[in-house]
């Protein structure tokens, strides 16, 4: 497992595909301002789950997000589209509803970070986020991603066209458990 001060990331079990179905999938309104992609009805013990436990790939890294202070699955977070000649990936993570507002998502990216830096190699983390997800864009500036671009009207999320903003962290510029310092 890899750990932070508050969470740990793990690798998916398949206990955790309709916890994390129910509370992150079925949840439509939320999920449609996570994934660019439109939701349709998905059953969560198929291969077509985002959540679905599968072999491990080069492109991809998913992980279970758990609460260290009691082992509770809290969500989801991984690497994708994971690029080995460029060295990149993008960053994602979903927190379950009751374990939104704690303080997690910071602790999550640079658990993150140092997954892709130290252990993949990777030279440049991106991710992308909705211009009015101010809990993902403060995490994400908190472990020193910085805002690289904005995407107008990019996203068709539940019914309107909404902003998209792109952040990124490069290698050299990465300062572990640099949220943490007062």
């Amino acid at each position: 497992m890899l750990r932070g001060t508050k969470i740990g990331l793990r690798a998916r079990h398949e206990s955790d595909v309709p916890v994390l179905h129910a509370e992150l999938y079925d949840d439509v309104a939320t999920r449609s301002r996570a994934d660019s992609r439109p939701w349709r009805p998905v059953s969560p013990g198929t291969e077509a789950s985002p959540f679905a436990v599968t072999e491990p790939d080069d492109d991809a890294a998913p992980f279970a997000v758990v609460a260290l202070d009691n082992d509770e699955l809290a969500g989801a977070a991984g690497l994708w589209g994971i690029d080995t000649h460029n060295r990149i990936a993008h960053l994602g993570l979903s927190l379950r509803p009751g374990f939104r507002g704690r303080g997690l998502a910071v602790d999550i990216v640079e658990v993150l970070c140092a997954y892709g830096f130290t252990v993949r190699g990777l030279h440049r983390l991106q991710l992308e986020t909705l211009a009015d997800n101010t809990a993902m864009i403060r995490a994400a500036s908190r472990a020193g991603f910085v805002q690289e671009g904005r995407l107008r009207r990019a996203a068709w999320v539940n019914g309107e066209f909404v902003d998209e903003v792109i952040f990124g962290l490069l290698a050299e510029d990465w300062n572990p458990g640099a949220h943490e310092r007062p």
